[in-house]
């Protein structure tokens, strides 16, 4: 698995964009809206909607990686809830 930064998006906890450290953070990711929301790499899992593969995809089209953190039963959830 590559390291990924992620910001999360105020006012909707759940959702996540991850960008790889070696890549430029996408502009719309700066400003008030986002927020730091930790890195993932192999020692750290990664929250619960993420898919290594299509993040894999989306970065190489892209530059980074949106998706919604999901519990188990897959609902949308806070990543630091439970």
């Amino acid at each position: 698995m590559r390291s990924y930064n992620l910001f999360r998006r105020r006012g909707r906890e759940a959702l996540f964009c991850a960008v790889p450290e070696s890549c430029a953070v996408p502009r719309f990711v700066g400003g008030r809206r986002w927020t730091f929301g930790g890195r993932i790499d192999e020692s750290a899992s990664p929250p619960p909607g993420f898919d290594d593969r299509a993040a894999v995809t989306a970065v190489r089209f892209n530059g980074f990686y949106l998706f919604q953190c999901l519990d188990e039963g897959g609902t949308e959830r806070a990543a630091d809830g439970p």
